[in-house]
């Protein structure tokens, strides 16, 4: 069954390229099935759409250009919404509104999104639509909560994404990088760990100082 990623990307030069360096059987072969329409999103793409904090959104501008922004919040600020939409909220920012103003004029998007200290990532094609928050205030509230949590920055517009196409790529030339939150989670044990035996150090000295008679004055 042909994916509608590639029916999305593999154009003819693609394909002659592909053809020369025989990489056409594992990419361009998947164009010898006819494109069956979106592919289906599964537990594999919600775990890692929901639990990014980060992700550029590509959206194409009136003269053909791609414009490329990004975009970020707490973890899990892009929802899955059931089936193939996803959404997230839109918070103030400079007010150029340049991803809004073209999604409304052409709604297809792109979006690269990587889980770099897992060194993994994936590419989406969606159908964008962008709705002040005022016109769909239960969807709004629904945005502005994550995991019981709600969102202390207000929500001015609600970004609603179908997605039609996704491919995972390779991790190979992805470097591990990790936010100063994660690398506290993790060295807090050792810290911990430090701070009990420092204390420990101090009894110790105390207790042997004692045994030999000595004074801390």
């Amino acid at each position: 069954m042909g994916r509608r990623y590639s029916h999305i990307v593999f154009g003819p030069q693609a394909l002659a390229r592909q053809e020369h360096v025989g990489s056409v059987v594992a990419y361009g072969a998947d164009l010898d099935s006819p494109d069956t329409g979106p592919q289906e999103i599964t537990d594999r793409e919600v775990r890692l759409l929901t639990s990014v904090f980060q992700f550029h959104l590509a959206s194409i501008t009136p003269q053909g250009w791609p414009y490329i922004q990004y975009r970020s919040g707490p973890p899990g600020f892009l929802h899955h919404l059931g089936g193939n939409r996803f959404g997230f909220p839109d918070f103030p920012g400079n007010q150029q509104f340049v991803s809004v103003g073209n999604i409304e004029a052409d709604d297809r998007v792109a979006l690269f999104v990587a889980d770099l200290p897992r060194r993994t990532r994936i590419k989406v094609f969606a159908r964008a639509r962008v709705t002040d928050a005022a016109d769909d205030p239960d969807l709004a509230a629904v945005l502005q909560r994550i995991d019981g949590r709600e969102i202390a920055t207000r929500v001015e517009r609600c970004v609603t994404l179908d997605v039609e196409a996704f491919d995972w790529n390779c991790s190979r030339s992805l470097i591990p990088q990790f936010t100063a939150e994660m690398i506290a989670d993790q060295t807090a044990p050792y810290a911990a760990r430090i701070v009990e035996l420092q204390d420990e150090n101090d009894r110790l000295r105390a207790e042997l100082a004692a045994l030999r008679g000595e004074s801390d004055t």
